[in-house]
């Protein structure tokens, strides 16, 4: 049962990432319900890396830089650009934003936010894409008035895939399984005990890179899912603080606090926001960008994305 003291309203608000500003009013027309919500938010971005139905390939050349657009109100302006000055309706791939998984879930939550329905940013594992693999994603919650809890939402995947090639069969993208989705810090304490393999948690079976395999990863999306918990929706090769510690385990009692703690969806944001602040973890002004982009590492300015966070 909800604790009367819980409240998801910190949601409602935009994050200084989220706020789609003097662009809000494009976005108008968007239905206050969130299967509509869903339906608009799979239209406008495009995946870098391709399709999983194989109906597009990777994306190369100068479009793949617009995957660092972080913020959403850049977003939508670029989908203006594209769109001849228009975001909504039907728009082939061409004229929809290069992202990621992170993207999709960006653009819901600001369009849930600005339809005052509670929303945030999951980083985690989906079960749906490779069976027996955990693989690097991220979706949203959304607040059910309803039922007074956080569902979540799978904004990115097509129903059809969803419905015929999803690994362990078909589930509702309105109110994906906790079996389907596993948040980095529930996937964080499973390894922890045993219970998960870590060495199956990845951003791909194929991608070598040490970082985005296990024990790494796993560290990345308990910090992640924390800063977006907290409305510091980060891009997700980003890395700072304790993400940039060689050793990975070396902050575990630290990590293990942040899991318990957010391993709960009604984790209090006084919480979150104290969570946020500890100095391995806090986002600074400046961080180090992996981008898909780039040849190598850069750093990268992000102040303006501290200025919505929740404050204790």
């Amino acid at each position: 049962m909800v604790e009367n003291t819980y409240s998801p309203a910190p949601w409602a608000a935009q994050s200084s990432v989220s706020d789609p500003g003097d662009l809000a009013s494009l976005l108008d027309e968007v239905p206050g319900d969130i299967a509509a919500i869903r339906a608009v938010s799979q239209n406008l971005v495009v995946h870098y890396t391709g399709a999983t139905d194989g109906s597009f390939v990777p994306i190369r050349g100068a479009r793949l830089g617009e995957v660092d657009l972080r913020y959403a109100e850049a977003m939508l302006r670029r989908l203006k650009d594209l769109g001849d000055g228009r975001v909504l309706g039907p728009r082939p791939l061409d004229q929809r934003v290069v992202g990621c998984c992170r993207d999709f879930s960006l653009l819901f939550v600001a369009l849930a936010r600005l339809k005052g329905i509670p929303a945030r940013l999951r980083m985690g594992y989906a079960t749906y894409f490779r069976t027996g693999w955990y693989l690097d994603h991220v979706i949203v919650e959304a607040w059910d008035g309803r039922e007074s809890r956080w569902r979540l939402v799978e904004p990115e995947v097509a129903d059809g895939y969803l419905r015929d090639g999803a690994a362990g069969g078909p589930f509702d993208p309105l109110d994906v399984p906790p079996d389907r989705f596993v948040t980095g810090p529930r996937a964080w304490l499973a390894a922890r005990a045993g219970d998960l393999d870590p060495e199956r948690c990845v951003v791909s079976p194929d991608v070598e890179e040490p970082y985005t395999r296990a024990w790494p990863s796993l560290r990345h999306h308990v910090v992640q899912d924390l800063m977006a918990l907290a409305k510091v929706e980060m891009i997700l090769w980003d890395e700072w603080g304790i993400l940039q510690d060689p050793d990975v385990l070396a902050g575990g009692a630290l990590l293990d606090e942040v899991a318990r703690a957010t391993q709960d969806p009604l984790c209090p944001a006084q919480t979150l926001a104290r969570l946020a602040r500890e100095p391995a973890l806090r986002v600074p002004g400046r961080v180090t960008s992996y981008s898909p982009a780039w040849q190598g590492p850069r750093e990268v300015d992000v102040e303006r994305s501290l200025g919505g966070r929740i404050e204790a």
